[in-house]
């Protein structure tokens, strides 16, 4: 007769998420404390936002788990910093990024305590499965398809787990990344980078679109910086190394210079110019704002803010990489070389 299969031993693991006290906090804690398998010893809340932000917004911990969550203030400089205070102030072996926005699924702790047996002595993190769910009744709109998005994103800490050696090894996120941008990314290449290997898991974690207004793909825009500062750390090619899309980045730069020139030759009198300029200008506007409502639902207002924030998001987009430009220019990459205006360029 053959042995039983022997049960996974329950991790050493401690869960931190970072959080701004959204309302969806509660659905994640209500998720992990129905999850099937070994709880955690530490759930870690960094609150990350200023108290006249945060007063007053509720927090609820569900009985199951009121025994093993702690809430640590952030320093209110991004989740890059939020993260750092929180696995610091635990001692377990492996660290569970969270989002506090994500839905852990029914077998979770089950499926992590798999994920973390199988991990070989040089496998620093194992990533979970990320699905978005999407309206079944109607075409995504252009937000709900950024978000998608995170269901094929490499190394997200929406659901990561690190060992504490490695994060120990590299010195954490940094903390020069102020958004939720780039800082996973940037955090698992230098974990690779250290010898460290990253592998994909089997736990499942769902990702709900959040709500937002019409003018969310403009505020994004500045993620645009933090693209410099990953080129100056980690060299031209971190966009292949780390799975992350180009972008149009150097479309918007095109647009945005084609729209200044025609506004300069107008002001100027050169009609040659503002024409020219003008005529690049509604041609790069008009194909950008096609291909984001071609996918979408085609609603009235869906169309209208496609056609809106396809005209502002070139010039936000180039504001703010010649921003970052300006604010990272003596950063040093890992090699300890500054790469020259060249090997920044959006082309």
């Amino acid at each position: 007769m053959k042995d039983a299969q022997q049960p996974v031993p329950a991790p050493e693991y401690a869960v931190v998420i970072p959080t701004v006290l959204r309302s969806s906090l509660s659905v994640c804690l209500r998720a992990l404390a129905e999850a099937q398998g070994p709880r955690p010893r530490r759930i870690v809340l960094v609150v990350d936002c200023p108290l006249d932000d945060c007063a007053g917004l509720p927090l609820v911990v569900p009985e199951e788990l009121r025994d093993v969550v702690d809430t640590v203030s952030g320093p209110a400089a991004g989740p890059a910093a939020a993260r750092n205070t929180g696995w610091r102030s635990v001692r377990e072996k492996w660290i569970v990024f969270l989002d506090d926005d994500v839905v852990p699924g029914p077998t979770w702790a089950a499926d992590l305590a798999a994920d973390l047996a199988a991990a070989g002595a040089g496998t620093a993190g194992v990533q979970g499965r990320i699905t978005v769910p999407l309206p079944p009744d109607r075409r995504p709109t252009d937000w709900e398809r950024t978000t998608a998005g995170l269901a094929t994103a490499r190394w997200i800490t929406a659901d990561m787990a690190y060992r504490r050696a490695a994060l120990e090894a590299v010195g954490g996120f940094d903390e020069r990344f102020p958004r939720a941008f780039r800082e996973d990314a940037d955090l698992a290449l230098r974990i690779m980078a250290a010898g460290w290997t990253l592998t994909p898991g089997a736990r499942r974690t769902a990702h709900p679109v959040r709500s937002a207004d019409r003018w969310v793909s403009v505020r994004t825009q500045a993620g645009n910086a933090d693209d410099v500062l990953m080129t100056r750390v980690h060299g031209r090619d971190w966009w292949a190394r780390a799975g992350a899309p180009r972008g149009r980045l150097p479309r918007h730069v095109v647009v945005a210079v084609a729209g200044a020139a025609a506004l300069v030759g107008a002001a100027m009198g050169r009609r040659r110019v503002a024409a020219g300029g003008a005529a690049l200008w509604l041609a790069g506007t008009a194909e950008f704002a096609r291909v984001r409502i071609r996918p979408g639902p085609a609603t009235p207002g869906e169309i209208a803010t496609m056609v809106v924030t396809s005209a502002l998001i070139p010039p936000v987009a180039t504001a703010h990489w010649l921003a970052g430009l300006v604010r990272h220019r003596m950063v040093a990459a890992v090699d300890g070389t500054t790469p020259g205006i060249g090997e920044i360029t959006p082309m």
